[in-house]
């Protein structure tokens, strides 16, 4: 089973992710990041990196998180990108990710690639206001990757915001399920993990027969 987080930036889509797999376990479940797959920009002056557009859709290699989200599905193995967001390059290193009964895969723009779409089981959106989201990135941003708060805001009016509008808020209209980010989400969770413990029971009964 391939569970999509999707939302805008700083919607809580890992917090939610984190939630579900202390709930169900980690040996049931892995993670995956849209942000691990954004494409390498060391070929480019760090000037131009930092200009760059990483909301849109190109920003992201899609074609290598669609083949790792089926050879998961398939029961294989995955090198998962590391991705540095201060330099906006890929790490030499990789992650190596070993297949479980549930993969969560989250990101702002899983559902704006049809390929990435189809592979999901269960689509889940956390619909948050944007001024919290604001707040939330520019906190981030900050703190973890080293920006000016300047450089924020103008990234948030100049890409951010504008591709949100464009390529994220639409595509909420694919989710199975809308988690409103200030409402209670434990009727949310709740049912995910549901769905999640049917896998894998489902996963362990197959494994099981295939033994006897």
């Amino acid at each position: 089973m391939i569970i999509g987080i999707c939302g805008g930036t700083g919607s809580g889509k890992t917090t939610l992710a984190r939630k579900i797999i202390e709930a169900v376990g980690r040996e049931n479940v892995i993670l995956v990041e849209q942000d691990s797959y954004y494409r390498n920009l060391a070929d480019m002056p760090l000037d131009e990196r930092r200009e760059a557009n990483f909301d849109h859709p190109d920003s992201i290699d899609s074609e290598m998180l669609m083949n790792h989200l089926k050879r998961l599905k398939n029961g294989d193995a995955i090198e998962m990108p590391i991705y540095d967001f201060k330099t906006h390059t890929r790490r030499a290193e990789s992650e190596r990710i070993e297949p479980k009964a549930v993969v969560i895969v989250e990101g702002i723009l899983i559902f704006s690639d049809a390929r990435i779409l189809n592979l999901l089981d269960v689509r889940v959106f956390v619909d948050t206001p944007d001024d919290i989201r604001f707040i939330r990135r520019l906190k981030r941003d900050i703190t973890e990757r080293g920006r000016t708060t300047e450089s924020v805001i103008a990234q948030y009016f100049a890409t951010v915001r504008p591709m949100h509008l464009e390529f994220v808020e639409p595509s909420k209209r694919y989710a199975d399920i809308i988690i409103p980010e200030a409402a209670n989400t434990d009727i949310g969770i709740e049912f995910i993990c549901s769905k999640i413990r049917e896998e894998v029971v489902k996963k362990n009964e197959y494994r099981t027969e295939r033994v006897s």
